[in-house]
């Protein structure tokens, strides 16, 4: 049997749906009470809380992923929010991952961020899975401190361990600025962004990050491994917003405005972090995952953005 943590959440949704027809599954929400779960899971109330006791939810368990996490908090209103961070994503998960060895789980895989690596890449020299660690905000920080206690906690019981880093994830049901940019470009709002040409960042299709997590249940050459996953094709922001807009089958207006000029007026009006974001770069390679796995991405770039924006529009007019 598997256990699947965040069973509710983007990510673990489509984890569920893909496994269902594979094998016995356990999955574990904040709410069982929301959602429409499919006959046959056994749905478990849980939290991911230090003081969670998670023994009899692990009974029978062969295998754990783990997706359940406190991510960005959009209005932080915590006084230290790194602590909040550590105590869901360190505590909670080295609380879950313990009792897991203790009740003699084989596998756990663990879903982290390639904010482990670090906020931006410099260009044209992408993140790999083994160097040294820079993460650069709490939640980085969080996830990277929570890696470092599986390993140690691999090392000291046998369990293994896997260690997946995706970066942003889109596809159908994406939320957050993927989905404010769906909207501008639905709406044809002229985006100064043409000239964010010579930047490059990695995403990964929802599918696509799924199907490595489910090749890491059980890939022998897997365990005690850190892997990054992407598209495998990374693109410039205006390359982005084109190839969304073609999916979209929409015009993509774009002025041409020098992605310097874009980083000084941010710094301007004292948000920085937009312009890293849009003119920046966020490289993962995923070479190693390649050849240690013989993964690749099932799914295209292209195909991954048109199955996002079909669903989208759907639900629009489905309103």
């Amino acid at each position: 049997m598997i256990l699947v943590t965040g069973a509710s959440g983007f990510v673990g949704k489509a984890l569920c749906a893909n496994l269902i027809e594979r094998c016995p599954l356990r999955i574990s929400v904040r709410d069982k009470s929301v959602g429409n779960w499919p006959a046959g899971v056994d749905v478990i109330e849980a939290s991911l809380s230090p003081e969670q006791d998670w023994i009899t939810v692990l009974s029978g368990v062969s295998s754990v992923v783990h997706c359940a996490a406190r991510v960005h908090v959009m209005n932080e209103d915590a006084g230290d929010p790194l602590a909040e961070f550590r105590r869901v994503n360190v505590d909670g998960t080295l609380r879950l991952a313990r009792q897991a060895a203790d009740t003699g789980v084989r596998r756990f895989v663990f879903v982290s961020s390639i904010k482990v690596n670090g906020e931006h890449s410099q260009p044209g020299h992408p993140f790999t899975a083994d160097e040294i660690p820079a993460p650069g905000d709490p939640y980085g920080v969080s996830k990277c401190e929570a890696e470092a206690g599986l390993r140690a906690l691999s090392q000291e019981t046998g369990m293994e361990v896997v260690i997946i880093r995706p970066p942003l994830v889109y596809g159908p049901g994406v939320k957050a600025n993927f989905l404010a940019m769906m909207r501008w470009l639905q709406r044809g709002v002229p985006l100064p962004l043409g000239g964010v040409t010579a930047n490059r960042r990695s995403l990964v299709f929802l599918d696509n990050l799924v199907d490595l997590i489910v090749t890491c249940i059980d890939h022998p050459a897997a365990a005690n491994q850190t892997f990054l996953v992407s598209d495998d094709e990374d693109l410039s922001t205006a390359a982005l917003l084109r190839r969304m807009a073609a999916a979209l089958g929409r015009p993509a207006r774009l002025i041409q405005v020098p992605a310097g000029l874009i980083v000084f007026g941010a710094k301007l009006i004292g948000r920085p972090g937009i312009a890293q974001r849009l003119c920046g770069s966020l490289q993962a390679d995923i070479g190693k995952t390649k050849a240690l796995l013989g993964w690749s991405s099932p799914i295209s770039v292209d195909e991954g953005l048109r199955r996002t924006a079909v669903h989208w529009i759907e639900s629009q007019q489905a309103y």
